[in-house]
This record gives C-alpha cells, sequence and structure tokens, in this order.
C-alpha cells in the first residue's frame, strides 16, 4: 500500500497527496501538435479513465506520463519527484521500480512461462530470483491463476493472458499503473472480469490507475472521466 509514499527527491524522503500532476504538456510529431498545453493531477487510489476520439492524443499523454515518451515542453511529477530533472539511467530505474504497465495485447514473452513473466521487472530490479518468484506466485494467485503459472503465452486465453500482464505491472508495488485500451482485444466476459479486477486491486492495495480507453462501460465505472479532444482537455 502507498498511504505513505516513499519516494525521494535528491535523498530526501517526502509525502504526496497528488500522485501524478502534469502541467503545460505540449508534444509534436514534425509540424503536427498532439498535445497543446494538458494540465491534470491524479491523486494517490484514484482510477482515472483517459477518454476521446482517435487521434486525441491520449495514449501520448499516457506514454510521456509514464515516460516511455519525452514531452517537448511541460513537467511530470509523480509522487513528489519531477521526472524531467532524472537522467535517463535513473530514469529508468524509477520506471521499473515505481510504474506498471498494461497494454491492449498484453505483450508477453512468448518462450516464457506465466511465472516467469511476471518475474522479468523484480529481475530487472535486482529482487533476488527466490523473492521475485514468491511474490509472482502471490500476485497470479490474487488473479486466480495459480494453476496456469507454467503455461506459456500461446497456452491462455485471452483473459488470462491479459491477467498475467496486471501481475506483471504489480510486481514491483508501483504508484501508479497506466493501463493502453486493457480491454479493448477481450471479449465481454473477459472484459468485465478485468474491470472488476482494477477495482479490486485499488481496494486491496489502494493502486492508483491511469486508463486510457474506448470503452464507454469501463470509464463510466472509473472515479473521474478525463475527456480529451484535439490535443487538450476539455
Amino acid at each position: 500500500m502507498h498511504s505513505i509514499l516513499p519516494l525521494y527527491q535528491g535523498e530526501e524522503l517526502i509525502h504526496s497527496y497528488n500522485m501524478i500532476k502534469a502541467e503545460n504538456i505540449q508534444k509534436s510529431f514534425g509540424s503536427l501538435q498532439v498535445l497543446k498545453g494538458i494540465d491534470l493531477e491524479v491523486k494517490e487510489g484514484e482510477i482515472v479513465s483517459i477518454v476521446g476520439p482517435s487521434g486525441a492524443g491520449k495514449t501520448t499523454l499516457l506514454l510521456i506520463m509514464g515516460t516511455l515518451e519525452k514531452s517537448d515542453a511541460g513537467t511530470i511529477t509523480i509522487a513528489g519527484q519531477e521526472l524531467q530533472k532524472l537522467k535517463e539511467k535513473k530514469l529508468s530505474d524509477f520506471r521499473n521500480k515505481h510504474l506498471g504497465f498494461v497494454f491492449q495485447f498484453h505483450q508477453l514473452l512468448p518462450e516464457f512461462t506465466a511465472l516467469e513473466n511476471v518475474m522479468i521487472p523484480a529481475l530487472i530490479g535486482n529482487v533476488k530470483h527466490n523473492q521475485a518468484e514468491k511474490k509472482a506466485r502471490e500476485l497470479l494467485d490474487l488473479m486466480g491463476l495459480s494453476g496456469r503459472i507454467d503455461h506459456k503465452p500461446n497456452e491462455l486465453s485471452g483473459g488470462e493472458k491479459q491477467r498475467v500482464a496486471v501481475a506483471r505491472a504489480l510486481i514491483n508495488d508501483p504508484l501508479v499503473v497506466f493501463a493502453d485500451e486493457p480491454s479493448g482485444s477481450l471479449d465481454t466476459g473477459n472484459k468485465e472480469e478485468l474491470h472488476k479486477l482494477f477495482f479490486d486491486l485499488r481496494d486491496r492495495l489502494n493502486q492508483t490507475f491511469v486508463i486510457v480507453t474506448h470503452d464507454e462501460q469501463l470509464a463510466t465505472l472509473t472515479d473521474r472521466t478525463i475527456y480529451m479532444k484535439d490535443g487538450l482537455v476539455v
């Protein structure tokens, strides 16, 4: 749980009620300005959806907040840490330790089992193998997948693969999970299960979620919906 956020600015411990603060985020690709000065805040333990038409800039904003893409202007602060101030190595470490990601097509590595896929971010973060395995088993059990841990992705259903991806996103106890169309490739039953899972995780772990979605049902369930159009919040 993240009731007190153990994040640092320099080496000082700080506390933040705003989990994410984005200020004046701008991004262009060539002559096309995709984000035109976005300001938003996300509270700790909040589940926020970002919706809008294709081309509104939703995924670009998500990737910038998740440090996978750089903005041209503006600042992103997560748990009090201003991310633009971090050099590449520290930014990469921050991403691995404090941010989780769930994508539309799960992006599991096909040659590894469900257990191994979940363990990978922990091992990258130099967690001991036996500790990473223990945590991965606990998470897969939480996802209802304890009987599928030795299965490779091609032996899992779409819903199972996405739950493995959620477990992988949670392995390092992230401050925020960023999800991009997480239920976009799922049938109705699996979609509803995944949506319920997000809220269960928030209730159990006080997990913060930022979700880009076209799914109106999911957007109506979230604590708050941010509407984007033409690179702006409307």
